[in-house]
Order: structure tokens, then sequence, then C-alpha cells
């Protein structure tokens, strides 16, 4: 199972805070283990809040009010742009079988602060891990849902319809899902 470039989509049964009714962007998905985005959760602030504390100058006024989600409960005070199309920035992950990448480096923030950046960004403070085998097991009990990750739900679908839109892409309505796995 190699989940690099698909959605998690958390059953409607999973209670854990840091996931329930998320929809999560896998980055990477080795023997290894797993990292990804949480693309449906604002944390209320916007770039121009952390391009401010980091004392870049946001000259691109729509750069200022770009949302900042809460990209996972790892590593919550650095950032992480999921972005498309990949760049030559300082420090990135192209996500494989894809188009999209990963930058966690401040150059990134400043060309996106002057409207150069990448077209389409989603920026996250933390992100959500997996250590080997943990994901596999997560599925093995019922708790995600998964399928091929799709552009216009991570950039353009507004946040509160991500997880529900996500889901039908699968052809699921989580409404009439049960919280029981069934097992033969």
């Amino acid at each position: 199972m190699n989940l690099t470039n698909h959605f998690l989509i958390a059953m409607p049964s999973l209670m854990d805070p840091n996931f329930s009714r998320t929809v999560t962007y896998v980055c990477s998905h080795d023997e290894g283990g797993a990292m990804g985005l949480v693309i449906n959760r604002p944390t209320g602030m916007a770039l121009g809040d952390v391009l401010s504390q980091m004392s870049i100058e946001a000259t691109d006024v729509q750069a200022r009010s770009i949302p900042v989600l809460q990209g996972g409960p790892v590593l919550q005070e650095r950032g992480f742009v999921l972005h498309r199309p990949g760049g030559p920035w300082d420090a990135v992950l192209a996500v494989r079988g894809s188009d999209f990448a990963v930058a966690t480096s401040k150059d990134i923030l400043v060309a996106i602060a002057e409207g150069r950046g990448p077209s389409e960004v989603i920026v996250a403070l933390g992100y959500a891990g997996w250590a080997a085998g943990q994901l596999e097991r997560e599925f093995a009990e019922n708790a995600w849902l998964s399928g091929p990750a799709d552009a216009g739900i991570i950039f353009r679908v507004p946040f509160e319809q991500r997880w529900e839109a996500a889901a039908r892409l699968l052809g699921v309505d989580l409404d009439r899902m049960s919280g029981q796995a069934g097992h033969a």
C-alpha cells in the first residue's frame, strides 16, 4: 500500500481530536512511515500574521489573506507550504507521482509575500506523521478511507466542505456510513 498523493478521509467514527472529520493530503508514504498535511482545518490566522512574525514584508495584498491551516499535531510551530507547481526552493519535497511539492524554507514565503510564488498554495503549521506500519494498522481499524488526491478540493473547495467532497470522489456519502467496521 502506498498512499503518496492520496487523500486520507477520516471515517465518521474517528474521534481523535487531531483528525476527526479531516482530509489529509499524503505527501510521502513508504516502508518507513507516512507524512501528510490536513487540508481542512483553518487556524484563524492569515499568512500576513505569520509573515509579520518573521519580519517578512508582504507587498502582495492577496498573500496577506491566505489562510493558515493546522497541518497536523507534529511540529506545530513549523510551517509547511503545499504548492503546485513545484519550484526551486531551498527545502522542498517533490510529491512522487504528482506536480505537487511541499516546501519548508523561508524563500518560498518571501516569494509568496512578493507575489512571485507558486500559483496554488496551502500554508500549514505542523504536519501529520505515522511511524512504520502505523497507518496500515489504522486502516485495519477502519479509521480512514483513501482515494486519489484532487487539486480542486485542495485549492478551491471551501474548507468546511472538503471532508464531504473528498468522500464524494469515492462515491461515499459520509452521512450514511456506520461507525462499525465489518469483518468477515
